[in-house]
Protein backbone atom coordinates (compact mmCIF):
# COMPACT_ATOMS: atom_id res chain seq x y z
CA UNK A 1 0.00 0.00 0.00
CA UNK A 2 2.67 2.12 -1.17
CA UNK A 3 2.66 5.17 -3.24
CA UNK A 4 4.47 8.41 -4.39
CA UNK A 5 3.76 11.48 -2.54
CA UNK A 6 2.74 14.35 -4.15
CA UNK A 7 3.82 17.48 -2.98
CA UNK A 8 1.39 18.96 -1.03
CA UNK A 9 -1.01 21.67 -2.03
CA UNK A 10 -0.95 24.95 -0.33
CA UNK A 11 -3.02 27.80 -0.31
CA UNK A 12 -2.70 30.65 -1.69
CA UNK A 13 -3.28 33.66 0.91
CA UNK A 14 -4.00 37.32 0.51
CA UNK A 15 -6.11 39.29 -1.27
CA UNK A 16 -5.94 39.94 -4.75
CA UNK A 17 -8.12 43.06 -5.95
CA UNK A 18 -7.68 44.20 -9.60
CA UNK A 19 -7.10 47.83 -9.78
CA UNK A 20 -10.22 49.97 -8.83
CA UNK A 21 -10.08 51.59 -12.43
CA UNK A 22 -10.03 48.41 -14.44
CA UNK A 23 -13.02 47.62 -12.31
CA UNK A 24 -15.07 50.28 -13.08
CA UNK A 25 -13.93 50.85 -16.72
CA UNK A 26 -15.24 47.16 -17.08
CA UNK A 27 -18.45 47.31 -15.10
CA UNK A 28 -19.44 50.41 -17.25
CA UNK A 29 -18.48 48.84 -20.52
CA UNK A 30 -20.52 45.76 -19.55
CA UNK A 31 -23.78 48.00 -18.60
CA UNK A 32 -23.31 49.64 -21.54
CA UNK A 33 -23.32 46.76 -23.82
CA UNK A 34 -26.22 44.65 -21.18
CA UNK A 35 -28.53 48.35 -22.42
CA UNK A 36 -27.46 48.03 -25.78
CA UNK A 37 -28.53 44.74 -26.52
CA UNK A 38 -31.83 45.50 -24.26
CA UNK A 39 -32.25 48.58 -26.53
CA UNK A 40 -31.70 46.85 -29.94
CA UNK A 41 -33.65 43.84 -29.05
CA UNK A 42 -36.42 45.96 -28.01
CA UNK A 43 -36.01 47.92 -31.57
CA UNK A 44 -36.33 44.60 -33.33
CA UNK A 45 -39.70 43.29 -31.24
CA UNK A 46 -41.24 46.67 -31.81
CA UNK A 47 -40.72 47.27 -35.26
CA UNK A 48 -38.71 50.41 -35.31
CA UNK A 49 -36.33 49.91 -37.25
CA UNK A 50 -37.78 52.77 -39.81
CA UNK A 51 -38.35 56.39 -38.18
CA UNK A 52 -38.62 59.59 -39.68
CA UNK A 53 -36.10 62.38 -38.96
CA UNK A 54 -36.69 64.73 -37.33
CA UNK A 55 -35.17 68.25 -38.05
CA UNK A 56 -36.69 70.37 -34.90
CA UNK A 57 -36.81 69.31 -31.47
CA UNK A 58 -39.27 70.37 -29.50
CA UNK A 59 -39.34 71.15 -26.13
CA UNK A 60 -41.22 67.61 -24.75
CA UNK A 61 -38.55 65.59 -26.75
CA UNK A 62 -35.92 67.98 -25.62
CA UNK A 63 -36.64 67.01 -21.58
CA UNK A 64 -37.08 63.21 -22.46
CA UNK A 65 -33.39 63.94 -23.42
CA UNK A 66 -32.42 65.51 -20.33
CA UNK A 67 -34.07 62.93 -18.22
CA UNK A 68 -32.39 60.08 -20.16
CA UNK A 69 -28.85 61.63 -19.50
CA UNK A 70 -29.71 62.22 -15.59
CA UNK A 71 -30.74 58.38 -16.02
CA UNK A 72 -27.70 57.27 -17.55
CA UNK A 73 -25.69 59.30 -15.18
CA UNK A 74 -27.95 57.99 -12.03
CA UNK A 75 -27.11 54.15 -13.42
CA UNK A 76 -23.40 54.63 -13.97
CA UNK A 77 -23.58 55.99 -10.31
CA UNK A 78 -24.89 53.08 -8.99
CA UNK A 79 -22.51 51.09 -10.74
CA UNK A 80 -19.51 52.67 -9.33
CA UNK A 81 -21.19 52.48 -6.06
CA UNK A 82 -21.71 48.63 -6.36
CA UNK A 83 -17.91 48.10 -7.42
CA UNK A 84 -16.57 50.01 -4.91
CA UNK A 85 -18.92 48.45 -2.05
CA UNK A 86 -18.18 44.81 -3.48
CA UNK A 87 -14.53 45.98 -3.19
CA UNK A 88 -14.68 47.27 -0.10
CA UNK A 89 -16.56 43.86 1.24
CA UNK A 90 -13.49 41.35 0.10
CA UNK A 91 -11.48 43.91 1.95
CA UNK A 92 -13.12 43.58 4.90
CA UNK A 93 -13.42 40.04 4.71
CA UNK A 94 -9.96 40.00 4.22
CA UNK A 95 -9.22 41.76 6.99
CA UNK A 96 -11.15 39.49 9.06
CA UNK A 97 -9.36 36.28 7.98
CA UNK A 98 -6.05 37.96 8.48
CA UNK A 99 -7.37 38.98 11.99
CA UNK A 100 -8.76 35.06 12.70
CA UNK A 101 -5.32 34.24 11.76
CA UNK A 102 -2.89 36.21 14.03
CA UNK A 103 -5.51 34.75 16.60
CA UNK A 104 -4.80 31.49 15.60
CA UNK A 105 -0.96 32.26 15.57
CA UNK A 106 -1.18 33.29 18.80
CA UNK A 107 -3.09 30.25 20.32
CA UNK A 108 -0.74 27.90 18.22
CA UNK A 109 2.49 29.45 19.90
CA UNK A 110 0.94 29.34 23.99
CA UNK A 111 -0.24 25.52 23.10
CA UNK A 112 3.17 24.57 21.33
CA UNK A 113 4.60 25.89 24.69
CA UNK A 114 2.76 23.77 26.93
CA UNK A 115 3.21 20.79 24.97
CA UNK A 116 6.72 21.23 25.44
CA UNK A 117 6.47 21.61 29.31
CA UNK A 118 8.26 19.61 31.74
CA UNK A 119 4.88 18.52 33.65
CA UNK A 120 2.45 15.90 31.80
CA UNK A 121 -0.77 17.64 32.95
CA UNK A 122 0.56 20.82 30.87
CA UNK A 123 1.53 18.73 28.11
CA UNK A 124 -2.19 16.97 28.39
CA UNK A 125 -3.61 20.60 28.12
CA UNK A 126 -1.56 21.54 25.14
CA UNK A 127 -2.81 18.33 23.53
CA UNK A 128 -6.40 19.73 24.02
CA UNK A 129 -5.56 23.05 23.14
CA UNK A 130 -3.73 22.25 19.36
CA UNK A 131 -6.69 19.71 18.58
CA UNK A 132 -9.51 22.55 19.37
CA UNK A 133 -7.56 24.60 17.43
CA UNK A 134 -7.70 22.73 14.32
CA UNK A 135 -11.41 22.34 14.96
CA UNK A 136 -11.12 26.03 14.69
CA UNK A 137 -8.08 26.85 12.04
CA UNK A 138 -9.31 29.47 9.82
CA UNK A 139 -7.45 27.70 6.72
CA UNK A 140 -7.16 24.25 6.12
CA UNK A 141 -3.73 25.07 6.00
CA UNK A 142 -3.35 25.99 9.76
CA UNK A 143 -5.31 22.72 10.34
CA UNK A 144 -2.77 20.57 9.24
CA UNK A 145 0.03 22.12 10.42
CA UNK A 146 -2.12 21.65 14.15
CA UNK A 147 -1.80 18.13 13.18
CA UNK A 148 1.62 17.91 12.34
CA UNK A 149 2.31 19.18 15.77
CA UNK A 150 0.57 16.31 17.18
CA UNK A 151 2.19 13.37 15.27
CA UNK A 152 5.43 14.88 15.53
CA UNK A 153 4.59 14.43 19.46
CA UNK A 154 4.18 10.65 19.11
CA UNK A 155 7.48 10.69 16.98
CA UNK A 156 9.47 11.84 19.90
CA UNK A 157 11.46 9.49 21.13
CA UNK A 158 10.67 8.26 24.85
CA UNK A 159 11.76 5.05 27.15
CA UNK A 160 9.37 2.08 26.78
CA UNK A 161 8.05 0.38 29.90
CA UNK A 162 10.14 -2.95 29.34
CA UNK A 163 12.96 -1.20 29.47
CA UNK A 164 12.51 0.63 32.69
CA UNK A 165 14.55 -0.12 35.96
CA UNK A 166 12.58 -3.32 38.04
CA UNK A 167 12.24 -1.90 41.31
CA UNK A 168 12.16 2.39 39.73
CA UNK A 169 8.90 3.39 41.13
CA UNK A 170 9.11 6.92 40.10
CA UNK A 171 9.92 6.67 36.41
CA UNK A 172 7.44 4.01 36.23
CA UNK A 173 4.74 6.68 37.38
CA UNK A 174 6.56 9.68 34.91
CA UNK A 175 6.51 6.85 31.94
CA UNK A 176 2.39 5.89 32.51
CA UNK A 177 1.80 9.93 32.62
CA UNK A 178 3.64 10.44 29.51
CA UNK A 179 1.64 7.39 28.01
CA UNK A 180 -1.11 9.14 29.28
CA UNK A 181 -0.72 11.74 27.25
CA UNK A 182 0.49 10.09 24.00
CA UNK A 183 -2.90 8.13 24.01
CA UNK A 184 -4.56 11.23 24.49
CA UNK A 185 -2.79 12.32 20.60
CA UNK A 186 -4.00 8.83 19.62
CA UNK A 187 -7.80 9.41 20.85
CA UNK A 188 -7.99 12.62 19.54
CA UNK A 189 -6.94 11.72 16.37
CA UNK A 190 -9.06 8.30 15.94
CA UNK A 191 -12.37 10.43 16.93
CA UNK A 192 -11.79 13.43 13.77
CA UNK A 193 -11.03 10.62 11.90
CA UNK A 194 -14.33 8.74 12.47
CA UNK A 195 -16.27 12.41 11.96
CA UNK A 196 -17.66 11.95 8.27
CA UNK A 197 -15.68 13.89 5.58
CA UNK A 198 -18.49 17.06 5.67
CA UNK A 199 -18.26 17.53 9.46
CA UNK A 200 -16.80 20.97 10.13
CA UNK A 201 -14.11 19.02 12.81
CA UNK A 202 -13.32 16.33 10.96
CA UNK A 203 -9.49 15.43 10.37
CA UNK A 204 -10.38 13.18 6.99
CA UNK A 205 -8.50 13.64 3.84
CA UNK A 206 -5.06 15.31 5.92
CA UNK A 207 -1.78 14.10 5.81
CA UNK A 208 -0.30 11.81 9.40
CA UNK A 209 3.27 11.55 9.81
CA UNK A 210 3.91 8.68 11.83
CA UNK A 211 6.79 7.03 11.18
CA UNK A 212 8.63 5.27 13.40
CA UNK A 213 6.27 5.97 15.91
CA UNK A 214 6.73 4.03 18.88
CA UNK A 215 3.41 2.87 19.95
CA UNK A 216 2.72 1.11 23.49
CA UNK A 217 -0.86 0.74 23.12
CA UNK A 218 -3.76 2.69 21.96
CA UNK A 219 -7.09 2.42 19.52
CA UNK A 220 -7.63 3.78 16.04
CA UNK A 221 -10.35 1.30 15.41
CA UNK A 222 -13.00 2.84 12.75
CA UNK A 223 -11.03 5.49 11.80
CA UNK A 224 -10.72 6.47 8.39
CA UNK A 225 -7.55 7.42 6.72
CA UNK A 226 -7.98 9.08 3.22
CA UNK A 227 -5.22 11.36 3.15
CA UNK A 228 -1.42 11.00 2.94
CA UNK A 229 -0.85 8.41 5.83
CA UNK A 230 2.91 7.79 6.61
CA UNK A 231 3.31 4.20 9.23
CA UNK A 232 6.57 3.20 8.19
CA UNK A 233 8.76 1.09 10.55
CA UNK A 234 6.73 1.65 13.32
CA UNK A 235 7.47 -0.42 16.66
CA UNK A 236 5.12 -2.19 18.96
CA UNK A 237 5.83 -2.80 22.88
CA UNK A 238 3.78 -3.99 25.72
CA UNK A 239 -0.01 -4.47 24.26
CA UNK A 240 -1.77 -4.18 20.81
CA UNK A 241 -2.73 -1.40 18.77
CA UNK A 242 -6.45 -1.71 17.71
CA UNK A 243 -7.05 -1.17 13.99
CA UNK A 244 -10.60 -2.59 14.13
CA UNK A 245 -12.51 -1.94 11.36
CA UNK A 246 -9.92 0.99 10.35
CA UNK A 247 -10.55 1.95 6.90
CA UNK A 248 -7.90 3.23 4.57
CA UNK A 249 -8.75 5.20 1.53
CA UNK A 250 -5.88 7.33 0.75
CA UNK A 251 -1.88 6.80 -0.02
CA UNK A 252 -0.87 4.40 3.01
CA UNK A 253 2.65 3.41 3.48
CA UNK A 254 3.24 1.09 5.92
CA UNK A 255 6.71 -0.35 5.20
CA UNK A 256 8.29 -1.76 7.76
CA UNK A 257 5.88 -2.32 9.90
CA UNK A 258 4.26 -5.44 11.95
CA UNK A 259 0.66 -4.79 12.51
CA UNK A 260 -0.67 -6.45 15.50
CA UNK A 261 -3.96 -6.09 15.78
CA UNK A 262 -6.52 -5.79 19.06
CA UNK A 263 -9.70 -5.69 19.12
CA UNK A 264 -9.97 -4.96 23.13
CA UNK A 265 -12.99 -6.62 24.99
CA UNK A 266 -15.15 -7.18 21.48
CA UNK A 267 -14.40 -9.29 18.39
CA UNK A 268 -13.77 -8.13 15.72
CA UNK A 269 -12.92 -9.11 11.93
CA UNK A 270 -9.29 -6.53 11.25
CA UNK A 271 -9.08 -3.98 9.12
CA UNK A 272 -11.72 -2.86 7.06
CA UNK A 273 -10.79 -2.28 3.12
Amino acid sequence: MTAHRPRRRTEKRGLRLWPVGTVLALTFAAAVLVAAAVFYTGWDLLGARELKPEHRIDSKTLFDLVKLSFGVVAGAGALVALAVAYRRQRVDEDGALREATRLHTERFTAAVAQLGDASPAVRLGGVHALAGLADDAPTRDLRQTCIDVLCAYLRLPHTNEADLPANDTEARHAYRAVREVRHTVIRLIRDHLRLAPEDPHSWQGHDLDLTEVSFDGGDLSFAVFSGMVDFRGPTFSGTTVDFGFARFSGTVDFRGAELLLGCGPSPCSGVGP
